[in-house]
């Protein structure tokens, strides 16, 4: 089953994508005090205020989230989406003003979109602008959308009324999706290690890596020529200290998953001896989690549909 909901978690290459809880209202209600935001969102409330963060918090649908950045939780931007009867569902973001320029609004979008496809069975995803919004459209441009549009919409709490363009972007059909570009693949390989007690061994990405604090299993990428148990040997031993031999490794199982600027193709490796201690080398903070616990932790996209099968085979 889905999450939904207060569960509801997703992780891009940057961002944490999660619904709000108390303790969020003060970030949100600062960030939302904008002109430029209550500008172009006439549903909220102008001023924007504590207490209205609070019932947004307290009355928000299931798939309204703010995102985070994963290295410092610093909230930078919120997207939801409202699924209508109809099989569709409309989508709608903002970005903190101290965060525009960065991709953040596009990234969150992009993320909740994949799950509208995949997960909710949402065909096809529609956005409104304005015209004037050029922000706006530049994001959904970047996202793919293709203005089908206009409409006339009301808003009577502020007495007023705009024409929008609207906009739409299609699930893709089974198959390759002719309108992405082609991306270079990087091989990297991974390992669980898992102890005596059957608990695994993650690794959180230092500040200053890209996808910086999110928790991933360890390893690294393979160099040309090098076998993926020659580079997990080479890997563990820069990475933790610790020594152990390529027959040590069992394969598991693959993950492969297209981010913004490249596809990755990782196999995931089993491994329960070796010699040494791991320790921390790289800046990287190390949690040894049990299998039942290991969707706790945020992790990138392409580590996530690893964890149900490690968790269903440990």
């Amino acid at each position: 089953m889905a999450a939904t909901g207060a569960d509801l978690r997703l992780v891009s290459e940057r961002l944490i994508l999660r619904r709000p809880v108390p303790s969020d209202a003060p970030a949100i209600a600062a960030a939302i005090a904008d002109a430029e935001i209550l500008r172009y969102l006439p549903l909220l409330p102008d001023p924007y205020t504590l207490a209205d963060a609070e019932r947004w918090i307290a009355e928000g649908g299931p798939y309204e989230l703010i995102a985070c950045r994963a290295d410092d939780g610093v909230l930078v931007a919120a997207v939801g989406l409202r699924p209508k009867p109809d099989g569709k569902g409309e989508i709608g973001y903002w970005t903190h003003r101290s965060h525009r320029g960065q991709g953040y609004a596009a990234e969150a979008a992009r993320r909740l979109i994949r799950y509208a496809h995949e997960i909710l069975g949402i065909r096809r995803v529609t956005a409104a602008a304005r015209p004037d919004n050029g922000a706006s459209r530049r994001v959904l441009a970047k996202l793919g959308f293709a203005r089908i549009g206009e409409e006339t919409r009301e808003y009577p709490s502020r007495g007023l009324t705009h024409v929008l363009d609207v906009y739409a972007l299609d699930a893709p059909e089974c198959g390759a999706d002719p309108s992405l570009p082609s991306l270079p693949t990087i091989l990297v390989a991974a390992v669980a290690l898992v102890d005596a007690d059957g608990r695994v061994l993650i690794a959180r990405r230092p500040p200053g890596k890209s996808m910086a604090g999110l928790w991933e299993f360890p390893g690294g990428k393979v160099h040309d020529g090098e076998t993926p148990e020659a580079a997990l040997v080479r890997e563990l031993k820069e990475e933790l200290g610790i020594d152990t031999a390529g027959t040590c490794l069992a394969p598991f199982t693959f993950a492969s998953h297209r981010y913004e600027r490249f596809h990755l193709l990782m196999p995931l490796y089993l491994c329960r001896r070796w010699q040494g201690t791991p320790a921390p080398r790289e800046g990287q903070e190390l949690a040894w989690v049990k299998p039942m616990r290991l969707a706790d932790y945020p992790m990138p996209p392409a580590d996530v549909p690893l964890v149900a099968m490690l968790r269903d085979f440990l």
